[in-house]
């Protein structure tokens, strides 16, 4: 990661990694050899995206259009090209960042609210 801006890891998994980075507001997505950074509107879109895939459908069509799913990441010029595998990865990976993500805003209200009562 870069030396210029602080980056704390919300979540990682065998595939990847995601950090927050303070400094520019953005979520940085690691996954395989692929970085992409997301401002958290474009994190939540991404997730979307990911989640909507039918993987139902992907393991039981034989048709070899169903093997590989692309998806854009927005705002980048960069698009995702996913395996059932790699697909499965990923949303695992977004979805733990997302987790982490409400924790961390639900910590800081706790602690905030404590310290103004």
């Amino acid at each position: 990661m870069s030396n210029t801006h602080q980056v704390t890891e919300l979540f990682a998994n065998a595939k990847g990694a995601t950090f927050q980075c303070d400094t520019t507001n953005r979520i940085i997505i690691q996954f395989g050899e692929t970085r992409v950074s997301l401002r958290i509107s474009d994190f939540l879109t991404f997730k979307k995206r990911v989640d909507s895939v039918d993987i139902h459908t992907m393991i039981f069509n034989t048709d070899d259009a169903y093997d590989v799913e692309v998806i854009d990441a927005p705002r980048t010029n960069h698009l995702f090209v996913l395996n059932l595998c790699d697909l499965i990865a990923l949303r695992e990976l977004l979805a733990g960042t997302r987790f982490m993500l409400d924790l961390n805003t639900l910590l800081n209200e706790r602690i905030y609210s404590a310290l103004v009562y």
